[in-house]
């Protein structure tokens, strides 16, 4: 596939941080999605939870001001808020799996039509373990994906069906990428946002499985981060 001018991550997650409401309990996967911390509307406020069992937690620190005691999932430093909380890791699970986090944000390896995601796998090269997103997915009221739209060989990561093993079936309800923001509906791939030098057709040929149109489809715009 041809490269196209895309967004950066941080672009990407800047993107999703502005779905996110105000006063929403949110968890972050490891890696690309801890990113969506960084660029909240400073007008909302909104709850980070992490896995290994705190809440609330805050910014990186500065260098050299890191407490390594003070960690989150990805065993990156972090802050606390006023209000943070502690606690045991199965008591962090029994809020996954209790259905208490509003948005769960993670990345992919593929996202297919129907909604089904795959962001581990096996192998040399592979995550060694599906860690707790097979929990998120199904925990968390609504499922996003932040991810480049094509693998570095090309390869769309939005597909008609995944060929890497699953993490959850039909739970992802939209997707931001390097070149558009789609939902997921009555399992298809809708298109809402796009970069606005992009056509439709030029999307499609990067694009796996077919894309729907349903109203207007607005521009992607983000700043230069």
């Amino acid at each position: 596939m041809t490269q196209l001018p895309h967004l950066s991550n941080a672009q990407i997650a800047w993107r999703a941080a502005q779905d996110i409401p105000d006063g929403a309990y949110v968890n972050l996967g490891i890696g690309f999605p801890e990113m969506v911390a960084q660029y909240q509307p400073p007008e909302r406020q909104v709850i980070f939870h992490t896995e290994n069992g705190i809440l609330n937690f805050g910014e990186a620190p500065p260098p050299g001001e890191e407490d390594w005691d003070l960690i989150n999932a990805g065993k990156k430093p972090v802050t606390l808020n006023p209000g943070a909380a502690f606690f045991h890791h199965a008591d962090s699970f029994a809020m996954v799996r209790g259905g208490h986090l509003d948005v769960a944000i993670l990345g992919a390896y593929q996202v297919a039509q129907n909604g089904d995601l795959a962001n581990w796998r096996v192998g040399s090269k592979g995550v060694p373990a599906v860690g707790g997103s097979m929990d998120l997915v199904h925990g968390a009221k609504r499922v996003a994906v932040t991810t480049q739209h094509v693998t570095k060989t090309g390869e769309s990561k939005l597909v008609e069906s995944c060929t890497f093993p699953l993490t959850g079936v039909s739970c992802v309800t939209r997707v931001y990428t390097s070149l558009a923001v789609i939902d997921i509906a009555d399992g298809h791939f809708v298109l809402r946002e796009k970069l606005p030098n992009l056509s439709f057709d030029d999307l499609q040929s990067q694009t796996g499985a077919r894309l729907e149109q349903d109203g207007q489809v607005d521009d992607l715009i983000v700043p230069e981060l």
